[in-house]
C-alpha cells in the first residue's frame, strides 16, 4: 500500500527535520536490501585475460604479498568478496596497491621515509596466500609502519600528507632508482605521522580527506617546495588520504562500514589557498580511504577479517552533494580498512569496441 507524504509546510521545523531524517534511513534500508539481494544472485564476471599486473596487499606488521589481478573476479558491488592475504588477527590487512611484475613499487612509512622495492621480490602467491616480512630487508625501524605503496612510474609528483594536515609535494626525480633506501621526506614535528601519499601529474588539485569525513581542494602547485599547513584538522579528528583531482574529476570515498560514494569535484568547491578548515565530503563516522576514479575503472576493497572485493566503479553512483554513500562490501563482523582503483586493459578494450 503506497502513502502518500503530507503537506507538511505547517508544521515545526523541528519536526519536519525529524521526518526527513526518517525518510532517508527508510531509504538506506531498501537500498541495503536491494544491494544485498542483488549480490546473492548476480554470478560473478569472468574474469580479465592473464595480465602482469598485480593486487599487492600489506598488513599493519609489513607484511605483502602479490597475486596477479586477472586472478580476482569482478562481482556486483555490495557483493562478499573473497579471502585474500592469510594474516594473524593481530596484523589485519592495512592497505593495496596495483603495480606490474616489472617495476618497483615506493614504499612510505609513517615516518616519513621512503623504499623502493621490486614487486617481482615478493611472493606471488594465489587468493589466500601468505605474505613475507619486509622489515628485514628494509631495515625499518622499530613501530614504522608502511603507509603507502605507489607504482614507480605514476605520475610527475607525489603528494604526501600528514595527521595534522602537512602537505608537500616530491619530484619524481627524488624517487629514482639512486634514490638513497630509507630517505625521509616529512619530518614528525611537521604534522605528526604520514598518513598519505598517491601520484599527481603536477597540473591540477589536490584533495585532501580527515576521518570524520571533511576535505578540502586546492591548486596543489600553491604547495611550496618544503611543504605547508595543506587542511586545518579539528584534535578529535586526522588526515587519513590524500588524492590528486581536477575540476571535472571524481574521488570515490570509502568508509568501514562498507559504504562509499564518488564525489564530483564540480560540486566541491575549491579553495582559494591552502590551509583552511575541511568541508563536509561524506556522511561517515570513519572514512578510511580515497581515490581518483574514472569510467572504466576497478575499485578494490579490503577488510580487517581479509576479505576482498573487485567492482567496477560505474556502479556507484556519482554525487555533487554530500549523502552517506551506496554499500559497497557486505560486512558482517567486519570493517573495510583500504581500498584502491584501477584501469584494466580489458576493459578499455570492451568500451572501445562497443
Amino acid at each position: 500500500m503506497e502513502v502518500m507524504r503530507p503537506d507538511l509546510s505547517a508544521e515545526k521545523p523541528a519536526i519536519v527535520a525529524y521526518i526527513e531524517y526518517l525518510e532517508d534511513e527508510l531509504s538506506q534500508l531498501r537500498s541495503a536490501k536491494t544491494d544485498r539481494t542483488s549480490a546473492e544472485t548476480t554470478p560473478l564476471e569472468p574474469s580479465e585475460p592473464p595480465t602482469t599486473v598485480n593486487v599487492i596487499s600489506i598488513t599493519a606488521d609489513n607484511c605483502a604479498k602479490r597475486t596477479p589481478r586477472h586472478n580476482y573476479l569482478r562481482q556486483r558491488r555490495a557483493g562478499m568478496g573473497v579471502f585474500d592475504i592469510e594474516t594473524d588477527e593481530e596484523a589485519p590487512p592495512a592497505l593495496l596497491a596495483i603495480a606490474d611484475v616489472d617495476e618497483s613499487i615506493i614504499l612510505f612509512t609513517d615516518q616519513g621515509r621512503a623504499f623502493r622495492y621490486p614487486v617481482a621480490k615478493l611472493p606471488e602467491t594465489q587468493l589466500r596466500g601468505r605474505g613475507t616480512s619486509l622489515v628485514e630487508p628494509l631495515n625499518l625501524l622499530a613501530d614504522e609502519r608502511i603507509i603507502a605503496a605507489l607504482p614507480e612510474n605514476g605520475g610527475t609528483y607525489v603528494l604526501l600528507v600528514s595527521q595534522r594536515g602537512w602537505t608537500r609535494r616530491v619530484q619524481r626525480t627524488y624517487l629514482g632508482p639512486r634514490m638513497y633506501q630509507g630517505q625521509r621526506f616529512h619530518k614528525l614535528s611537521e604534522g605528526g605521522y604520514l598518513t598519505g601519499a598517491a601520484w599527481s601529474n603536477g597540473d591540477g588539485d589536490i584533495f585532501i580527506a580527515t576521518r570524520n569525513g571533511l576535505g578540502i581542494r586546492f591548486d596543489e602547485q600553491q604547495i611550496p617546495a618544503r611543504g605547508c599547513l595543506g587542511l586545518r584538522v579539528a584534535p578529535d579528528d586526522e588526515a587519513i588520504a590524500v588524492v590528486a583531482t581536477h575540476d571535472d574529476g571524481g574521488v570515490f570515498l570509502q568508509s568501514d562500514d562498507g559504504k562509499g560514494t564518488v564525489r564530483l569535484m564540480e560540486g566541491f568547491r575549491k579553495n582559494k589557498a591552502p590551509g583552511a578548515g575541511g568541508k563536509v565530503v561524506i556522511k561517515t563516522e570513519h572514512l578510511v580511504g580515497a581515490t581518483s576514479v574514472s569510467a572504466g575503472d576497478d575499485l578494490f576493497l579490503i577488510s580487517r577479517l581479509s576479505k576482498i572485493i573487485r567492482f567496477s566503479a560505474d556502479e556507484v553512483p556519482t554525487k555533487t552533494g554530500v549523502v552517506q554513500g551506496v554499500n559497497c562490501m557486505s560486512l558482517r563482523g567486519d570493517e573495510v580498512v583500504a581500498v584502491v582503483s584501477c584501469s584494466t586493459n580489458s576493459r578499455e578494450a570492451t568500451d572501445e569496441a562497443s
